[in-house]
């Protein structure tokens, strides 16, 4: 875990994620993902920097929403891509 409080956590809201079903941009283009993350400020659904397309990174440089969390099953970890760490 983070040893310090990272600013971006003021980012955080409650959301819902917008595509439960997949990362978003994946699904309009018909191309595979990895794993989902789910962005913390907006709700939009991403795919990992293990997926070919990485979205979830993508979205957080274009729209500056640093952080994201898990959507796998029994993962509860969220990460800031500003900070490259766990928060």
């Amino acid at each position: 875990m983070a040893t310090h409080a990272d600013p971006h956590l003021a980012m955080v809201r409650p959301v819902t994620p917008r595509t439960p079903e997949g990362c978003e941009e994946c699904l309009r283009i018909g191309s595979p993902w990895v794993h989902l993350r789910v962005c913390l400020t907006c709700g939009h659904v991403g795919c990992c920097d293990s997926s070919p397309l990485r979205h979830a990174r993508a979205h957080a440089g274009t729209v500056a929403h640093p952080i994201v969390a898990s959507m796998e099953p029994g993962e509860d970890w969220r990460w800031c891509f500003v900070h490259e760490a766990l928060v």
